[in-house]
């Protein structure tokens, strides 16, 4: 279900944004992001997760 070959460049843009978003806020004086704030596996190119609602209970038989 996967459309991707790797995550590699999903999470080095993710990581590289976080530590942006740290320097910034030690900057600034700020607190911290959450780090959970980063790098979301349901934004994952490969994660191969889709949110089904139920209505359709087809796709949730194995």
């Amino acid at each position: 279900m996967t459309t991707a070959e790797s995550d590699k460049l999903f999470k080095e843009a993710e990581h590289r944004r976080e530590r942006r978003a740290v320097r910034s806020a030690i900057k600034a004086g700020d607190d911290l992001p959450h780090p959970r704030k980063f790098g979301d596996p349901w934004d994952g190119q490969k994660d191969g997760k889709r949110w089904l609602d139920g209505r359709d209970s087809r796709y949730l038989r194995k």
